[in-house]
């Protein structure tokens, strides 16, 4: 079972979901989790695409940040069938005072949390201190904590990383394109030169049994493109010990997600 646990998808932006199916088909994934691309708050067709489709698709939407009562909004998501809801470590609601009221209620419904930020936001104490203040919430951390290759010598991945001493966290793996700069000669095959070790980085402190594979789909297409970001991570060495590379790609989204298609 291959699960995808980060791809966009939309009527005013990206890709409409028969893409996203194709692309999905094409490569073998069985299921994956919709994540809200920013700056979207209609949330019918992410919703009704993932009714549509026979449990497949879950969905991670966002809440409008100018939304009067957001507390509520998180409420009727999960009555509408969200599975999770996007926030942002330094996002701020109009009307609610402290925004980590958001994600404390995020895991009193049931919701999980795609934390999306840049490395120095998943290296502060701000956002330490939001997890230590919803241990009841499940949170992913996406895109590898936001690691880039610009990042180097990676201390404040190396400091995200310590999140990983809380429990409810667990992170996403993308694909080697987020990861590693593009060669300056492509080769028949795909082939990334000096990859930096942030896989065996997040594995030595996450384990595999918390991290999922999410392939950014479609800005992957701009990268190495959906079966590369795949298949960078099937046959990284970093997963090559016993069944790790099944909970990455499959096992850790369906326990966390309930992804089950």
């Amino acid at each position: 079972m291959i699960l995808d646990t980060h791809c966009h998808a939309g009527r005013n932006w990206f890709e409409p979901i028969e893409t996203l199916e194709a692309v999905m088909k094409q490569n073998g994934v069985d299921g994956a989790v919709l994540i809200q691309h920013g700056g979207t708050y209609d949330h019918d067709y992410l919703l009704e695409a993932a009714a549509a489709r026979s449990g497949r698709f879950k969905v991670a939407l966002l809440v409008d940040p100018e939304d009067a009562d957001p507390l509520g909004a998180l409420t009727r998501l999960a009555e509408r069938g969200a599975a999770g809801v996007r926030l942002y470590p330094r996002g701020t609601f109009a009307y609610v005072d402290d925004a980590v009221e958001m994600w404390r209620r995020a895991g009193a419904l049931g919701l999980v949390v795609s934390a999306m930020g840049s490395c120095a936001d998943f290296a502060g104490d701000d956002f330490a201190r939001i997890v230590d203040a919803c241990p009841e919430t499940q949170i992913v951390i996406e895109h590898l904590a936001g690691v880039s290759p610009s990042d180097a010598p990676f201390s404040d991945f190396e400091k995200a990383l310590k999140l990983a001493q809380r429990p409810n966290t667990s992170i996403k793996v993308p694909g080697l394109g987020e990861i590693a700069l593009r060669p300056s000669r492509l080769q028949p095959h795909c082939h990334f030169e000096d990859l930096p070790p942030l896989f065996e980085m997040a594995r030595d402190a996450f384990g595999p049994q918390r991290m999922m594979w999410g392939s950014d789909f479609p800005p992957c297409a701009g990268r190495e493109g959906y079966a590369n970001a795949l298949n960078g991570v099937r046959t990284h060495s970093a997963f090559a010990e016993a069944d790790d590379i099944e909970w990455v790609l499959g096992k850790t989204a369906a326990r966390i997600w309930k992804l089950k298609p």
